[in-house]
């Protein structure tokens, strides 16, 4: 079982780019986008022709803003869209479909980089995703959650990490909030595998920072613990363009 996730800043101009040619061709059994910044009506004849697998779309309420869509090659048994709470999902900000013994979180985390409002309702976002989870798991549900987190966790997932103490991404708030779910349940997939790697999945458009090699890793797959054991690899394609972003693929047995 394959599942990748990609922020790719906007489906039309990843479209336009050809860049989602790379995901379908991989064959994924789930393929999680955030940050469509579209709704399905907006695309052409074209672009949809380019979708090659039957999708769940939750655009936001605010035009050209935020989205997530998920491209599924089976029927998943439910589908729920966001989390229940309206000052969440006006912004399109969740799927959750449940299939293969999961629940699949795909999720685009607010950016808390306009400002100490955004920032609060980040951490908001954070806790309410959590309570929900620790019910799901409570009923004895396994869970995948992924997408742009939005935040650093550690130093080593990022370039400069000193630097950006005070910038949101990377403050000590967020950064316990991604803590909180790996002490409740969750393991960081590709951390558990690849303790010491090196890897980002994010660079700035700005200074040619992805050809330096100044990223940060604000992607994830977090898992059930009772998952792990079924968890193969998970894959940082740095080198696939046509975002901000690169896909990180998680691989199930």
């Amino acid at each position: 079982m394959k599942i990748i996730t990609w922020n790719v800043n906007g489906i039309r101009a990843a479209l336009g780019k050809g860049a989602l040619d790379w995901a379908f061709a991989q064959k994924p059994d789930a393929l999680c986008l955030q940050e469509v910044k579209a709704r399905p009506e907006q695309l052409n004849d074209e672009q949809r022709a380019q979708l090659k697998l039957p999708f769940i779309w939750n655009p936001a309420e605010r035009a050209g803003y935020s989205g997530v869509a998920t491209f599924y090659k089976k029927q998943p048994d439910e589908i729920v869209m966001g989390m229940g709470d309206s000052q969440f999902d006006v912004e399109g900000r969740v799927i959750q479909t449940v299939g293969a013994g999961c629940r699949l979180f795909n999720i685009y985390f607010p950016n808390g980089q306009r400002g100490q409002e955004r920032v609060d309702y980040k951490l908001e976002f954070y806790a309410h995703l959590l309570n929900l989870c620790d019910a799901l798991h409570a009923k004895g549900e396994n869970i995948i959650i992924t997408g742009d987190f939005n935040t650093a966790h550690m130093p080593i997932d990022l370039k400069n990490p000193k630097e950006n103490a005070k910038t949101s991404g990377f403050m000590p708030e967020e950064r316990e909030w991604v803590q909180k779910f790996l002490d409740h349940g969750f393991v960081d997939v590709y951390r558990h595998f690849y303790p010491d790697k090196v890897e980002y999945t994010w660079w700035t458009y700005r200074l040619n920072a992805r050809q330096r090699g100044i990223g940060w890793r604000l992607d994830y797959f977090l898992v059930s613990e009772k998952l792990v054991p079924r968890v193969r690899d998970v894959i940082i394609h740095e080198k696939v363009l046509g975002s901000d972003h690169c896909p990180v693929e998680l691989i199930l047995k």
